[in-house]
């Protein structure tokens, strides 16, 4: 508008000046134009004073906002009324149902594309202690961590270093159970037995006075009881869906076969480091003064047991930021091509009609409208993880902490409803069941099976 003035006031002393150059010739065509100049140099102005007061009280219903109401910085990604409108349904969805709740100790963290729209931190890192929870603090995601030896399996099959169909007896020769292959592995549909209940059931680790003797099971040892013990199995090769910690343990050992590095190793070089998930790792033994505990509901340390050293099937750690990171990372083909990922987020086991589905390391809702939710959730003593990925509005909705509460699963599948049509009031998931029903105390007699 400043320019259209600059324009007119210079267009105006030109004319003006060559008409009084020729003023005995020019009188009445000077005084003809200069009225016309004056009364479209007024006109502009009117328009300029309209234009810098605005008008307040415009009725377009899409710009009202209130400003009395805090908000974070919109990001760039994000229009600033439907960032707002997240924003305010979220915070008050999660703020009354999970973190005004004193149980919640952990992180929550919500996206679109990226952005974040909701970020919050609440308790501590060791209820016994005064330290808080920060976006760097790092909790035990338990099965959720089954996403990331999937993917690793993905990428190793893209790099021509074994098969799909691979026959698992090509790499565990010894072990008694025929007909399974790597997918059945990822999709578990092997029917191997769980070893959560036959390492228990077998009293590993027990010394003679029947109390356990502070040795922690690896991924060998799991392997060699299952060769040595020939536990039974709980369905046939590809028969039926069945989910099994054992799947995992064994394609981390497959992973280290393959690579020639151990598992924590190969993760933290080949995707972490990557990925720049600076606060990621895989828990080893020699972590165990150093990794973020976990507590029951009541606020009580849950002690390590025989079953914490093992990997594959759980025992990442990480933050809600790298988690996101993780997300993103899997929209593009850095981490493994569009036909793999594709492959990794199809439905595989139709025995029963069900929204409910598992791909190749991540479970799925199917909804009947057409929505898909591609996520892993996790619980190990008193840590809970909740993953998910809405595919259509690219949202992600992550919920980790480290004192036990089923509150987390629930809160993060009715956040589905606020992106989108996903009918999360008739189709919730519970809690996943990752492990076995256990007490805090270190004892391995006091273990039961859920």
């Amino acid at each position: 508008m400043w320019n259209v003035l600059r324009r007119f006031l210079s267009t105006f002393s030109l004319q003006l000046g060559k008409t009084i150059d020729t003023f005995p010739l020019y009188t009445c065509l000077f005084l003809t134009q200069t009225i016309d100049l004056l009364k479209t140099f007024l006109y502009i102005c009117l328009l300029a004073f309209l234009f810098a007061c605005g008008n307040p009280s415009s009725g377009d219903k899409t710009t009202v906002d209130d400003s009395l109401s805090y908000y974070p910085p919109t990001p760039g990604t994000l229009n600033k009324y439907e960032f707002r409108r997240l924003y305010r349904e979220l915070s008050g969805f999660l703020d009354t149902a999970l973190t005004a709740n004193k149980n919640f100790n952990g992180g929550i963290l919500i996206a679109r594309e990226g952005a974040v729209i909701y970020e919050k931190y609440n308790g501590l890192v060791d209820i016994r202690k005064k330290d808080s929870i920060t976006p760097h603090t790092p909790f035990h995601i338990a099965s959720t961590s089954k996403t990331f030896t999937a993917v690793a399996i993905l990428r190793l099959i893209q790099q021509g270093r074994l098969s799909l169909n691979d026959s698992i007896a090509k790499f565990f020769p010894r072990l008694p159970y025929p007909g399974i292959t790597v997918k059945m592995l990822l999709n578990h549909r092997s029917g191997l037995p769980n070893y959560l209940y036959f390492m228990s059931n077998n009293k590993w680790g027990m010394g003679p006075d029947g109390k356990w003797n502070k040795k922690m099971a690896t991924n060998e040892d799991v392997l060699q009881m299952m060769i040595d013990t020939h536990p039974d199995k709980t369905g046939n090769p590809d028969g039926r869906f069945s989910y099994c910690n054992t799947n995992y343990v064994l394609l981390a050992l497959i992973i280290e076969k393959i690579t020639g590095q151990p598992y924590p190793a190969y993760m933290q070089q080949h995707i972490f480091t990557p990925l720049q998930m600076n606060d990621t790792y895989v828990f080893t033994l020699k972590d165990t003064l150093t990794a973020t505990p976990s507590f029951t509901n009541r606020g009580v340390y849950w002690d390590r047991d025989f079953l914490d050293a093992t990997y594959g099937d759980k025992n990442i750690y990480t933050t809600p930021r790298d988690l996101l990171k993780w997300d993103q990372a899997l929209y593009t083909d850095q981490v493994l091509s569009k036909a793999w990922l594709d492959s990794a987020f199809a439905p595989y086991s139709f025995e029963k009609p069900s929204i409910h589905n598992y791909g190749l390391g991540w479970r799925l809702q199917l909804l009947p409208n057409g929505k898909k939710v591609v996520y892993h959730f996790g619980k190990w003593h008193g840590s809970n993880a909740a993953f998910a990925r809405l595919m259509d509005e690219k949202a992600t909705i992550i919920i980790i902490g480290n004192r036990f509460t089923r509150y987390i699963y629930g809160a993060a599948t009715l956040c589905y409803d606020i992106f989108g049509e996903y009918l999360q009031g008739e189709n919730g998931d519970t809690e996943e069941s990752d492990s076995l029903k256990q007490s805090p105390a270190p004892e391995m007699k006091q273990k039961k099976k859920r």
